[in-house]
């Protein structure tokens, strides 16, 4: 893991296309800004661990509780 130190107004670049800019320091919270492509998803760490989760209990189900749903849904 690499460790920066960064003011307020400062930034860091990953790769050629990631801009990662300090916008406010307050109290015990950083604001940050992330400058990057579309294409790249950027999650809070909650978020993802919570989306990652989903995904595998939807890509572990059989597919005949999908086909009980879509019984269901008709």
């Amino acid at each position: 893991m690499l460790v920066l130190t960064r003011k307020e107004g400062e930034s860091i670049k990953i790769g050629d296309n990631i801009t990662v800019t300090v916008v406010e320091i307050k109290g015990g919270q950083v604001r940050l800004a992330i400058e990057a492509p579309l294409e790249i998803r950027i999650f809070r760490e909650e978020i993802y661990e919570k989306v990652k989760r989903e995904n595998l209990l939807a890509a572990s189900q059989s597919i005949e509780t999908f086909t009980r749903l879509k019984e269901l849904i008709k």
